[in-house]
């Protein structure tokens, strides 16, 4: 039995990572599209199936495309997602540290302080500047 390292020689090995290397690439680069394509609101259902067919059927060819068609866009959905994603995380953090989100809950906060009695109106209008200068 021929082990399969043994009949690498001759540069076979250097061809063989470069095809694994394209391999990783291309796929990498399917699932980033697919994401992009499924992440865009404003494509209709059918724009998305023909650019599925065109990636399933020619796929560097499709890739190609793709990126020299829908790459700019691509750029700017994903860091529109990317800035709702963090302000997604900023909002849970400031919930879990227990940290009022906008100078309107704060102010809101201090009223029902005030209407509680347990602070004064000038402690009111101290918080209120606190909450509107941040």
């Amino acid at each position: 039995m021929i082990l399969p390292l043994t009949s690498f020689g001759n540069g076979d090995v250097f061809v063989w990572l470069l095809e694994f290397f394209l391999l990783v690439i291309w796929f990498w680069l399917l699932l980033t599209i697919f994401g992009d394509l499924f992440r865009d609101h404003e494509m209709s259902g059918w724009m998305k199936a023909v650019w599925i067919v065109a990636l399933v059927v020619l796929p560097y060819l499709g890739i190609l495309i793709y990126l020299i068609a829908r790459g700019h866009g691509m750029a700017a959905r994903t860091a529109r997602e990317n800035a709702r994603a963090l302000e997604q995380a900023d909002a849970r953090i400031r919930t879990a540290a227990g940290m009022p989100a906008t100078p309107a809950s704060q102010i809101a906060q201090a009223k029902t302080l005030l209407d509680s009695g347990a602070i004064d109106q000038p402690q009111f209008e101290k918080l209120k500047a606190a909450a509107l200068s941040s």
